[in-house]
C-alpha cells in the first residue's frame, strides 16, 4: 500500500471516529442516571429497606415452622391435648414465666378489655392459642388449620431473642423493643417442651436424655448457638457452654457482630441462624464449618453447604441488615448515673484505666479488627476457640446503665461478672491499674453514661 492510500485511510478512520465519539457519549449520556435521581433512589431504598427489614425482623419464620412444628411437634405441647396436642399444654402465665413477650398493640381490643377486667384465663393453654392467632406473642407465629382452631405448626423469627417490650401494660406485656436482648427467654426449657427431639439427637448423635440436659443447663437468657456445630453442651469446668443473648442495637460501624472472632458481620449472622439455629429455607456457605476435627457435627452434617429447595432468607438479607443497623443504642435515663463522677470517670477511661485502648469512643470498640486472645483480656479460652480465630470481641460497650432488661444475667458472654464493679475489679487486678476505690465508682459512672 502506497503512502498516498496510508494517508487516506487514516483520513477516513478519523472521521469515522470523531462521528462515532459524539454519538457514544450522547448515549451514555441518555443510559447514565443523574445525581439528583440517584440521591432520591437511594433514599427510596433506604425507606423501603427500613419498613421491609422491620417486617422480616418481627414476622418472618423464614418457614421455620416445618422444623419446629413439623419435626419437633413443638405446637402440640402448646395446644395440649384438649385442645388436639400433647399433654397440659402452655397456659399465658407459663410463658411469660418461660420468658415469652406479649406485644400489646397486636392484642385485640376485646382481648384486651377481657385483660383489664380479669376475664381472661392466663391459666388456660386456648388463651395461648387466642395470643398466637392475633400475631400478639414476640417472635413466635401460630399455624392454624382450616377451622381456625387447631394449631398445626408454630415457626419462629429473629425477634424470640432479639426483642423484648417494655412492660407498659404488665411484666412481659408491653410495646416492643427491637434489638434489645430478650434476657428471660429460656429457650432450653422451651425446647424442652417438645415431644419429639428426634432431629436433634440424630444431628448431635447422643440421646434424648443428653440433648434435654443441655439444653435444661441454659437458663434464661442464654443459647448455645455452636453446639450444633461442635457438640459441646459443657465446659471443661461442667457449666453449660451456652452463652448470653447480645444486644443487637447499636451495631453499626462494628465489626464482627458476635462474642468471639471472626464469624462475620450481622448479614452472616443472619444467614447463620436463619439457615442454621431457626432452622429456615435457604441457602448458607461456610467452608470452614468442613473442619472435622473443630467442628464435627457441622463437618458431618455439611451445614457449611446448605441448599434447599426452596430459599426463604437470602433476598431478605439486605433490608433485615439494615434495619439492624438502624437500630440505636438506648440512652440512659436522666438520674442514671452521677455526671460529675462521670466526667472524672471519663477522663479515666481515656488514661488510666486504659479502657479506650480497645473501647474506642465512640464506637467503643476498636474500629478495625476487634479480636484479642483470651490472655489479653485475662479469661479462659474455651468459647473463643469454638469460633474460627480462637478469639474474643472487643463487646462494644451500649446501655451499661441498664441492668433490668439488655444486661440481666451479667457481662461477659456468659455472664461471669455480675456487676460492673465485678467487671472494673478484674481489669484492675489484670492490666495492674491500681485505681483507687474512688477511681473505681467514678469509672462506673462513666461507663453506665455511655
Amino acid at each position: 500500500m502506497s503512502l498516498r492510500s496510508h494517508g487516506t485511510a487514516a483520513f477516513f478512520l478519523l472521521l469515522l471516529c470523531s462521528t462515532m465519539i459524539p454519538a457514544a457519549a450522547q448515549t451514555a449520556k441518555k443510559a447514565s442516571v443523574g445525581g439528583k435521581d440517584f440521591d432520591a433512589a437511594a433514599a427510596a431504598q433506604a425507606r423501603r429497606f427500613l419498613e421491609e427489614g422491620r417486617e422480616t425482623f418481627r414476622f418472618d419464620t423464614f418457614g421455620s415452622e416445618d422444623f419446629w412444628g413439623g419435626k419437633l411437634k413443638l405446637h402440640e405441647a402448646i395446644a395440649g391435648e384438649k385442645l388436639g396436642g400433647k399433654g397440659p399444654g402452655l397456659s399465658p402465665k407459663e410463658a411469660l414465666e418461660l420468658g415469652l413477650k406479649v406485644d400489646l398493640n397486636a392484642v385485640p381490643k376485646d382481648v384486651a378489655a377481657a385483660l383489664n377486667k380479669a376475664k381472661v384465663d392466663l391459666d388456660d393453654p386456648a388463651s395461648t392459642l387466642l395470643l398466637l392467632k392475633a400475631n400478639a406473642v414476640v417472635g413466635v407465629t401460630g399455624f392454624f388449620g382450616d377451622d381456625g382452631k387447631t394449631l398445626t405448626s408454630v415457626g419462629i423469627q429473629c425477634a424470640v431473642c432479639h426483642s423484648t417490650v417494655d412492660d407498659a401494660y404488665a411484666p412481659g406485656i408491653g410495646r416492643r423493643l427491637d434489638g434489645w436482648p430478650n434476657r428471660d427467654l429460656n429457650i432450653g426449657a422451651i425446647v424442652g417442651l417438645a415431644p419429639d427431639l428426634t432431629a436433634f439427637t440424630e444431628m448431635l448423635q447422643i440421646s434424648e436424655a443428653d440433648v434435654r440436659k443441655a439444653v435444661a443447663a441454659w437458663g434464661p437468657g442464654k443459647f448455645d448457638a455452636e453446639l450444633n456445630l461442635d457438640g459441646k453442651a459443657f465446659r471443661p469446668d461442667g457449666k453449660t457452654a451456652a452463652t448470653l443473648n447480645p444486644p443487637a442495637f447499636g451495631l453499626a460501624g462494628v465489626n464482627n457482630h458476635t462474642w468471639t472472632g471472626a464469624w462475620g458481620n450481622v448479614s452472616y449472622w443472619n444467614a447463620y441462624v436463619g439457615n442454621l439455629e431457626m432452622h429456615g429455607k435457604g441457602v448458607f456457605y461456610d467452608p470452614r464449618l468442613d473442619d472435622a476435627e473443630k467442628y464435627p457435627v457441622a463437618a458431618r452434617t455439611k451445614q457449611g453447604h446448605k441448599q434447599d429447595g426452596e430459599d426463604r432468607i437470602t433476598a431478605k438479607l439486605p433490608a433485615l441488615h439494615f434495619y439492624q443497623l438502624s437500630l440505636p443504642t438506648p440512652q440512659p435515663p436522666d438520674g442514671t448515673f452521677d455526671s460529675a463522677a462521670a466526667e472524672k470517670g471519663k477522663a479515666l477511661f481515656n488514661d488510666k484505666s486504659k479502657c479506650a485502648a480497645c473501647h474506642v469512643p465512640p464506637l467503643f470498640t476498636e474500629p478495625g479488627w476487634n479480636l484479642h486472645t483470651a490472655d489479653e483480656i485475662g479469661i479462659d479460652d474455651f468459647q473463643a476457640k469454638r469460633s474460627p480465630d480462637g478469639r474474643y470481641r472487643t463487646a462494644p460497650l451500649r446501655a451499661l446503665w441498664n441492668m433490668d432488661k439488655v444486661h440481666k444475667g451479667g457481662f461477659y458472654h456468659d455472664g461471669r461478672f455480675a456487676t460492673l464493679e465485678d467487671v472494673v475489679e478484674h481489669y484492675n487486678d489484670h492490666l495492674k491499674l491500681d485505681l483507687s476505690a474512688q477511681e473505681k465508682d467514678d469509672l462506673i459512672e462513666y461507663l453506665k453514661s455511655i
